[in-house]
Parts: C-alpha cells; sequence; structure tokens
C-alpha cells in the first residue's frame, strides 16, 4: 500500500476521489492546505495540516501529491525528493528549463520517483487510439487540429495567484492547452518546430488568453492548435489524421479520453479491426484514476504505463518555445539549446 500526502484541496479533490476508487494501491494520510475548513471539507477522517513540511516529514508517507500554484510546484518537489519521497506533480512541472534542470538533477540523487500529472492520457477513446497505432492500423501521422476552447470570466481570475505571471506564471497555454500538446506529442509524435501567436483579448489579466499555433512533427505532419478562454461553453476537440485512419475526439473538456470519438478507416476493409478494437477498450479506466493506476504500478516495480519526468520536461521545453515564437515572430525548431535566451524563464 502507498500512503499518499496531498498538498492542496483545490484540485486535490479530484485526485482523492480517484484514490478511493484505487483502495489496493492507494492510503491517503494527509491534506494539507492553508484553508483547514477547506481541507476537513474533503474528508473529516483524513489527517489535516496547514504546513507542507508535516508531510514531507512523516515517515510514513511514501508520495507527496502536489496540487498548489504553479509558482510552488519546484520548491515543493525540491524538498519533497531531498526527503525520499516519490513525488506527483500538477502540470506544470516547473516554469522554465532552468527548473527542470535542478529537478533532473534532485531527482537523479534521490531514492524517489517523479510523476506529471497529464491524466488525459486515459480513456476508452485514447486506448483505443493507443491499440490502433501498435497494431499498425494508423499508420504515418499527417495532419491535426486542436481546439482547447473554454470559458474563463473574471470569477475564474478572482483567486489572487490567476492571470498573473508571479502566481500562475504564464496563460493560456500553460494552464489550459498543455494537456492537448501533451496529447499531440503522445499520439502524434516529436514535435520539431513550431510558430506561434498569443494575445490577450478576452480577461483583464497580465498573460495570454488566446493562442493560434503551428506545429511541425518529425516526420513531416502538420498540426494546428487554436486556444480561447472567451468560448460560451468549455470544449476541447482533437481530430489526428493518419495515413490510414481518421481519429475524432468529442468535445470533453476535462477528460477527452472518455468522449466520443470516432474512428475511420481510410480503407474500408479496415474498419472491423478498428471497432473491435473500440469495443475492447469501452470500459479502459478514465482520467486520475488510470494516470493513478499507472502510478502505483510503476511504484510498486511495474514500470511502463506511467507519465514520466521527460514527458513532463518536454511539455515545459514546448511552453518555453512557443513563448519565444510568438515574441520573435520566428518559428522556432525543438530540441533548444542549452544556451536558448528563455531558459531561466518565459516570464517578462
Amino acid at each position: 500500500m502507498i500512503s499518499v500526502a496531498i498538498l492542496g484541496a483545490g484540485i486535490g479533490q479530484e485526485h482523492l476521489t480517484a484514490y478511493r476508487a484505487l483502495p489496493h494501491q492507494f492510503d491517503v494520510k494527509w491534506i494539507i492546505d492553508r484553508d483547514d475548513s477547506r481541507a476537513r471539507a474533503l474528508d473529516p477522517d483524513i489527517a489535516i495540516a496547514q504546513d507542507i513540511d508535516v508531510a514531507i516529514a512523516d515517515a510514513t508517507v511514501d508520495l507527496i501529491d502536489i496540487c498548489l500554484p504553479p509558482h510552488l510546484h519546484v520548491p515543493v518537489a525540491l524538498k519533497a525528493l531531498a526527503a525520499g519521497k516519490h513525488v506527483i506533480c500538477e502540470k506544470p512541472i516547473a516554469t522554465s528549463l532552468a527548473d527542470v534542470d535542478r529537478l533532473r538533477a534532485a531527482l537523479g540523487a534521490a531514492n524517489g520517483q517523479y510523476f506529471p500529472m497529464f491524466q488525459y492520457r486515459w480513456g476508452p477513446g485514447h486506448a483505443a487510439l493507443r491499440a490502433m497505432i501498435d497494431k499498425g492500423l494508423a499508420g504515418k501521422p499527417q495532419t491535426g487540429a486542436i481546439e482547447t476552447h473554454w470559458s474563463r470570466a473574471a470569477d475564474y481570475y478572482a483567486v489572487p495567484w490567476r492571470g498573473t505571471w508571479d502566481g500562475e506564471q504564464g496563460g493560456a497555454i500553460l494552464g489550459h492547452a498543455i494537456h492537448a500538446h501533451d496529447l499531440l506529442r503522445h499520439f502524434m509524435g516529436r514535435i520539431t518546430s513550431l510558430s506561434a501567436m498569443l494575445d490577450t483579448r478576452i480577461n483583464d489579466i497580465e498573460v495570454d488568453d488566446c493562442a493560434a499555433i503551428a506545429f511541425q512533427l518529425d516526420g513531416g505532419a502538420l498540426v494546428t492548435s487554436s486556444i480561447t478562454l472567451g468560448a460560451a461553453t468549455d470544449e476541447t476537440r482533437l481530430r489526428f489524421v493518419y495515413e490510414n485512419l481518421t481519429a475524432t475526439s468529442g468535445t470533453s473538456p476535462y477528460a477527452p479520453g472518455n468522449g466520443s470519438w470516432t474512428f475511420k478507416a481510410r480503407d474500408p476493409k479496415h474498419q472491423a479491426a478498428i471497432d473491435e478494437i473500440v469495443a475492447h477498450h469501452k470500459s479502459a479506466p478514465v482520467g486520475f484514476v488510470g494516470a493513478f493506476s499507472a502510478i502505483g504500478d510503476a511504484i510498486t516495480g511495474k514500470p511502463g504505463r506511467e507519465v514520466t519526468f521527460d514527458d513532463g520536461a518536454a511539455s515545459i521545453e514546448l511552453v518555453t518555445a512557443i513563448y519565444h515564437a510568438a515574441r520573435t515572430g520566428t518559428q522556432v525548431a525543438l530540441p533548444l539549446p542549452a544556451d536558448h535566451p528563455l531558459r531561466k524563464g518565459w516570464q517578462p
């Protein structure tokens, strides 16, 4: 059994629900939050505290689950790794490539493992698509389109750290579209270059809330990403076109892998095999439950399904490249060089 301390009772509430669905793998021992009443409301039977160090110092805690504002992710993760804990960290794992380097060095010297939280990878639609790719039914990636069209208004930004460079450390490409871009990398391959336009059009905030990005992938595939926080509703839509398959998601914003995906073979004679895979994966785990199950397996010696530290590092490199492309009006190649001018951060 893996014992857990959840740091932060906001998104931590969803984490707790997922842990409860996996009682054979996890036992939540602590909920840490500056607001005792908010922490106690999640579960009055779990120990609560306001001080993060209480959980990190508890020798019975195996795993520190960081659900804090972005500017706290790196210092808390470094402290947890130094204490010999495993770490789960909500996105983003860092807000500069320099801090990614610090985390990598700390991880290399630590006994614990580090798991970025990209729970969007789990769901029946994504499990089916992964199986189709693995079985060779998809073929080479050709093109794709991503829409992260959500609604965020003044009430969302009433939380003091949101919408600011000091607190949130970035805008929609960091806090909202980062999941969709992880799915792009996961299902379509390595990004080799990009160009981008960013703007703040919807809210009176410091950071970006709209973007238009063009990606080129290893092998030549071309993908666009459209982002806004000024849509009427929250919708995420993915369309991946492969050599032999077109995969189109529904519009579920927070669990696109659980939406109504359609998979169409370019050659109709392969449709039956595709439909069989879809039927086989209808009960695949969704979101945090799938992510935590994979993490539990990795900690207990059965790795292979978990999101890795390198995946989290790649997401930060991508955000860095997007900001650089938007500010310079250039096409930016990846990977970024060691002396990149935004290596210490993209914050103005």
